[in-house]
């Protein structure tokens, strides 16, 4: 669907620069719009699994099935949990939430921000360049 595939760049690329950028900046000065919104970062994230979820189950145009996005269909898929696991850790910070796996799981991913904020950014890149190539 051409649906899921706009998303799908639009999701990628967003959620490339929040976990890129370190800056507290505003979009827009009128609106007061922020891209490091808690709120904003949890839609986005569970927008992007979602929209992950069904690329796997639905390719691009002339895509093979199951295979045929499955690159960005994973990307979305952990740009999005790591979306909400940085809520997660910026949200709870007690002793009890923070010895359990899923806190070593958040903070085990949450080192590598910047570099899959780039791998995010090629990815969308290449996914709109290219939309039937295969893995891609």
């Amino acid at each position: 669907m051409i649906q899921l595939y706009f998303l799908s760049i639009i999701c990628n690329t967003l959620a490339g620069y929040i976990l890129f950028a370190d800056d507290n900046g505003i979009v827009d000065d009128k609106v007061k719009i922020s891209i490091n919104n808690p709120t904003f970062q949890l839609i986005l994230g569970i927008v992007s699994i979602a929209t992950g979820i069904l690329k796997i189950l639905s390719p691009s145009i002339g895509g093979f099935p199951i295979i045929g996005d499955l690159v960005p269909a994973t990307a979305g898929i952990v740009s999005g949990f790591m979306l909400i696991f940085g809520i997660y850790r910026k949200n709870n910070s007690s002793d009890l939430v923070t010895k359990g796996s899923l806190d070593a799981l958040a903070v085990s991913l949450l080192k590598y921000n910047k570099p899959i904020g780039i791998g995010l950014f090629f990815t969308a890149i290449l996914h709109f360049l290219f939309p039937a190539a295969l893995f891609l």
